[in-house]
């Protein structure tokens, strides 16, 4: 596979794992998330793959919608990193909530499949 392939394959993975998220689809997400994942939210709090899995699984956190803005991946080797900027909204322990961010993400290539190792988002001010 080429690195132009490698990459669109990324963007392609990205693109469901958001999709996933919103439709609450917990063994789409299990396949894709790392079990070591590092997960970052823009607010700052850290969260394991477990405990995204759990405040998703237990409704404490919906995600509404995502739309992502400005993807872009860059590969190498086995280590993918995309980046981007999206609109995310979403409800949190009851609370609406609907802001943009940029984001940080790290993809590893292992058993012949992408899996997302990090997460590290900034919420971008209101415009």
């Amino acid at each position: 596979m080429t690195q132009q392939q490698d990459e669109q394959e990324i963007l392609q993975t990205e693109r469901r794992r958001f999709e996933a998220m919103v439709k609450g689809d917990l063994v789409a997400l299990e396949r894709v998330l790392a079990d070591d994942l590092q997960y970052t939210h823009s607010n700052g709090v850290f969260d394991t793959k477990a405990s995204f899995l759990g405040t998703l699984k237990s409704g404490e956190l919906q995600y509404q919608g995502v739309t992502p803005e400005d993807l872009r991946a860059r590969v190498y080797g086995s280590t993918a990193v995309v980046t981007g900027v999206s609109l995310m909204n979403v409800r949190v322990r009851g609370q609406q909530a609907s802001f943009r961010v940029r984001f940080t993400d790290v993809y590893v290539k292992r058993d012949d499949r992408w899996q997302m190792v990090a997460w590290q988002a900034a919420r971008l001010p209101e415009q």
